[in-house]
């Protein structure tokens, strides 16, 4: 049980800090409202986990044996990153009464999570730190899938509530391309530790 509250703790200090999820989930909310935002709240939640599983139980091989596969993935992920901060910036105002960019739907967002660097960092950063070679790995693995479930409900729920919020205050079409513009820099600032050497 004791091993379990620190991976909560982990994953919470992980799961609600800004980083790519938690900028585009709450320009999500500013955007679109709760219900056209829930797909990218709940393939979040079931993406996130999902990759711990693959890693944990097997992916980290292959990237051990070739290490060019993650530097690929790296690469593509920063790209792709810059790509959506892009149509953030250049996004339509709802309240201009047209939108250039849909809401992520479940699978979009659940996709995401393999070009996240900051879910790489976490994913990898919570396997080597709480498992235990000498036990059986399967058990450990599927341990902090599941706390990482329950633990991204509340952290992603709080983002984009303040998305929810944030949409109450930007009384106009200006506010709200400067909220989203600024979202953009944010999401490429997210970027900067992923391309800083070690």
């Amino acid at each position: 049980m004791e091993l379990v509250i620190t991976i909560a703790l982990f994953a919470f200090s992980a799961g609600i800090t800004p980083g790519p999820n938690n900028i585009m989930l709450m320009t999500s909310g500013v955007n679109f409202g709760v219900k056209s935002s829930i797909p990218h709240l709940l393939g979040i939640i079931v993406g996130f986990p999902s990759m711990v599983l693959a890693i944990g139980l097997g992916l980290s091989a292959v990237f051990q044996a070739y290490p060019v596969a993650h530097q690929v993935i790296k690469v593509a992920g920063i790209i792709y990153l810059l790509y959506l901060s892009w149509l953030i910036a250049n996004s339509s105002s709802n309240l201009e009464g047209k939108k250039t960019v849909k809401p992520f739907n479940f699978f979009q967002a659940a996709a995401f999570q393999w070009v996240n660097p900051k879910g790489w960092i976490m994913a990898v950063g919570a396997i080597a730190t709480f498992t235990n070679i000498q036990q059986p790995l399967a058990p450990q693995i599927i341990t902090i899938a599941v706390v990482f479930f329950f633990v991204a409900l509340p952290c992603a729920s709080i983002w984009l509530s303040f998305g929810i919020g944030l949409k109450k205050l930007l009384k106009n079409a200006r506010q709200q391309r400067i909220f989203n513009i600024s979202m953009a820099l944010l999401l490429v600032l997210s970027i900067i530790p992923m391309v800083l050497p070690n």
